[in-house]
């Protein structure tokens, strides 16, 4: 089964949406359809295989306020040719930029079923930049993801959400974790203790301001980059910034730290928390959508509106409960509820393996 996946975020972003879509592709390569094309008892049904329609098959030009992310600039031709020649059995839209754009509307001309996901709470991100009103900006949204035959969301309490605020047919499209990668280990980064990480985009969206203003012993370390990080190194010199970091690497400075804060107030998700928590590292963060739902009342990490007491609870959390929360998420769960959604809404193109709903199974 070829699923064609749709995506404004793309490498070399570094960002949750490239992250979760590559580990999406990665995880499926071992994942079967059953009953899609294939007879006979005991015949494994057809596997599961990824493309991906990006920016870098168009020209690009910078986001205005953050030139490291290109938008592209689609035509519709080119999108039509690129789409014949992947020749997917489904297609997902998984951003609602302009290639997410160009692809619902050669859908929509074509009248072929299609996905979408909800990644990014774009009201509040906007809002952060230009004064406009939030919701103009969900109006929007739901218009572009209406005609979905499912608008996939990563936590329950976000599809609830997107249900109260018009959206039809949301699932859930639960992300994982690899923790084959992200483990504790014995690293020390030679920094005065105890060691207060942050890790994500470097923007004015992530709120870094409410980590670097605490008053806390130790040391604050910022991994990521983004527009805002000149900006933040000239203000607080005290914190160290260590720019964008990846891999064995990555997965050093979190097995480091003593805790992970995440003052984030818009991220519907973040993935970054599932990384610390595998990491054994507690983490300390306002009690707001995007870590209250990944947390919940588990005893991994510590929420509150005071972010600096926040700091200093989650430094008396145990580590092995950080581990053993996050080993509940993975990225191979996260594939078979991804694919199980497309086939249980019918959304696959006319002429695919799947034109009949079908069970998926590992």
């Amino acid at each position: 089964m070829r699923i064609l996946v749709a995506t404004d975020a793309w490498h070399p972003q570094v960002n949750g949406v490239v992250r979760t879509l590559t580990k999406l592709a990665d995880a499926a390569e071992g994942l079967r359809v059953e009953g899609l094309g294939v007879e006979g008892p005991g015949v494994e049904g057809p596997g599961v295989e990824f493309t991906f329609l990006t920016p870098q098959s168009f020209r690009t030009f910078a986001m205005p306020s953050y030139r490291d992310v290109r938008l592209a600039m689609p035509r519709p031709a080119r999108i039509a040719r690129l789409i014949a020649e992947a020749r997917p059995d489904s297609i997902h839209i998984a951003t609602e930029g302009p290639i997410g754009l160009m692809v619902r509307r050669y859908c929509r001309q074509r009248k072929l079923p299609f996905t979408t996901s909800f990644h990014t709470r774009f009201p509040e991100y906007v809002r952060a930049r230009v004064p406009v009103p939030g919701s103009l900006i969900w109006r929007a949204l739901r218009r572009f993801h209406s005609p979905s035959r499912a608008v996939m969301a990563a936590t329950p309490a976000l599809a609830r959400e997107l249900g109260e605020r018009g959206f039809d047919n949301v699932v859930l499209w639960p992300r994982g974790v690899d923790t084959h990668l992200f483990h504790p280990r014995a690293v020390d980064l030679c920094l005065p203790a105890p060691v207060f990480l942050s890790v994500g985009r470097v923007a004015v969206e992530k709120n870094l301001e409410a980590f670097l203003d605490l008053d806390l012993p130790g040391t604050k370390v910022i991994v990521g980059d983004g527009p805002a990080r000149n900006a933040l190194e000239e203000a607080y010199p005290d914190a160290i910034f260590l720019g964008e970091k990846h891999g064995e690497e990555l997965a050093d400075i979190y097995a480091a730290a003593d805790v992970f804060v995440f003052p984030s107030k818009t991220d519907t998700f973040g993935l970054v928390l599932l990384e610390a928590l595998a990491s054994g590292l507690p983490v300390a963060a306002f009690p707001v959508k995007g870590p209250r739902d990944v947390i919940g009342d588990a005893p991994v990490g510590a929420l509150d509106e005071d972010l600096r007491n926040a700091c200093f609870a989650a430094l008396d959390i145990s580590r092995q409960d950080c581990v053993e929360f996050a080993s509940n998420y993975t990225w191979e769960a996260s594939a078979r509820a991804f694919v199980d959604s497309i086939l249980a809404v019918g959304a696959v193109l006319p002429g695919g393996n799947g034109a009949e709903r079908q069970r998926f199974v590992a």
